[in-house]
């Protein structure tokens, strides 16, 4: 099967996003292709990441001087200190803003890496290889970089677009069926918020995608980037519209944060009870039909997706979720600013709930 290309264009910069297999092995000419012309680089590289591919990267740089940072890719690392590291490289290799960093990694390697190439004498070339599923649909996509902190999850960070995405599903035959189902929630989130049609075809694809079957998981990353791409060239720094793309997220962040970022729960398992508590607290107010939402959840069951809150929560934590979700980045006054669904492939954006209603929708969901 061909490479599938996307162009993502805003207003600081346009780049492409190259979907396929065994695309790494070409990767000095997909440089040259989007004239990306550099003399030496840095791989900021998950240690996770099979060594083989990596030799593959290294070969396709062979005409390159390539320097390597081996990153323990985790929610806890994801931190300033292993940004100060990165930046320590780069200035005593005395790199340019002309040569280049490129992530081999999922979502916190790219976050990571994608925020010292901002910062790094104001801008240095980024390309990022995600690979994870939920890398490469979702945070690979739109520019968003940056570290968790104890306060939070994101909330130091920049707004800085890679000069090239490529999507190599090779990766993905090295991952745990645990990292898959995390990145079709991203999948899945995608289709909830703009597209009816795509999530008919994961209704019905769901497993093929899930088991990695050609074509049906290009095209499912292809459609996922496709609505990802669309939200981000509208509205870039998250002003308006791409505000749908955090659906589940504000209970996702606020779970992952009240148990420290532990291995327990993962960002995508999160996501997926964040877009199902999401789902509940519509249909609570009366938001969404009972019928859409059984639609929905009958596929999270089927594909079986984590679904329940009380395997994770219980009453006692209740405190710490709210605060963490009084914190998240999205509130714009003491209340707490939730994306809900009315029906698929239609959000509300900027709902303000207090405290209190929270906490009462949150008492009847969790059972001890």
């Amino acid at each position: 099967m061909k490479p599938i290309k996307l162009k993502v264009k805003t207003n600081l910069d346009h780049y492409p996003i190259i979907i396929g297999s065994n695309l790494i092995r070409n990767l000095n000419s997909y440089l040259n292709e989007n004239s990306i012309i550099f003399n030496q680089c840095l791989l900021v590289i998950d240690k996770k990441v099979p060594k083989r591919l990596i030799n593959n990267i290294t070969k396709a740089l062979k005409r390159k001087k390539v320097f390597k940072f081996n990153f323990d890719a985790s929610e806890k690392n994801k931190n300033i200190k292993y940004v100060n590291e990165i930046l320590k490289i780069l200035l005593n290799k005395n790199f340019s803003r002309q040569d280049c960093l490129i992530t081999i990694g999922g979502g916190i390697t790219g976050d990571v890496g994608g925020f010292a190439s901002s910062l790094f004498k104001r801008g240095l070339n980024f390309i990022n290889i995600p690979t994870t599923l939920l890398s490469q649909v979702d945070s690979s996509i739109g520019g968003k970089t940056g570290v968790n902190t104890k306060e939070g999850k994101n909330l130091i960070g920049s707004f800085y677009q890679p000069k090239m995405v490529i999507s190599d599903i090779e990766f993905l035959k090295s991952l745990p069926k645990r990292e898959i189902i995390c990145g079709y929630g991203e999948v899945f989130k995608h289709s909830l918020i703009l597209n009816k049609q795509f999530f008919k075809y994961l209704n019905i694809n769901f497993s093929k995608v899930l088991n990695l079957k050609s074509p049906f998981i290009e095209k499912a990353i292809y459609e996922s980037c496709k609505i990802k791409k669309t939200i981000v060239e509208k509205d870039e720094k998250e002003k308006n519209i791409r505000k749908i793309l955090n659906f589940g997220h504000t209970f996702a962040h606020a779970f992952e944060a009240s148990l420290g970022y532990s291995k327990k729960l993962n960002h995508g398992e999160a996501v997926i009870l964040g877009i199902i508590t999401a789902l509940e607290f519509s249909l609570s107010i009366k938001l969404i039909k009972f019928n859409e939402y059984n639609l929905i959840l009958k596929h999270v069951l089927k594909a079986g997706l984590p679904s329940n809150i009380n395997n994770y929560f219980s009453k006692k934590d209740l405190n710490k979720i709210l605060k963490f979700m009084s914190k998240d980045k999205k509130n714009i006054s003491k209340k707490i600013n939730l994306i809900l669904l009315k029906k698929i492939g239609s959000t509300v954006i900027n709902n303000e709930y207090s405290d209190l209603k929270i906490r009462e929708f949150f008492k009847k969901k969790l059972i001890n």
